[in-house]
């Protein structure tokens, strides 16, 4: 029979000193249009942006007066998830609201 003894010490094991990159950041934006109002603009910056009223009604300004404002920034999955939100609840309520994505 022959003998069989375990090796020790062939294998080394290294660990890689790695560093994580933050994953990059959106900005979701609303656009202004003449038919969505200001309120439905505030319910959604309260609603799906979770901004409190004072902020909602600061962004929506932005919005109305400069044609685009930022509802927040988020990585890639939340963004697209809160545009796809806001589309839907436009259609619902029909509204143009336009809102998009852009890269920070």
């Amino acid at each position: 029979m022959p003998n069989r003894e375990p090796q020790h010490g062939t294998d080394v094991l290294t660990e890689s000193k790695q560093k994580l990159q933050k994953p990059p950041l959106y900005k979701v934006l609303l656009h202004n249009d003449n038919y969505t109002t200001m309120e439905f603009v505030v319910f959604v910056l309260m609603n799906v942006f979770h901004h409190s009223e004072n902020e909602a009604i600061r962004i929506m300004l932005q919005v109305h007066n400069q044609q685009v404002g930022i509802a927040g920034v988020y990585t890639f999955e939340i963004a697209e998830t809160k545009v796809a939100k806001v589309a839907q609840l436009a259609r619902e309520h029909d509204y143009p609201l336009l809102c998009s994505l852009e890269e920070e």
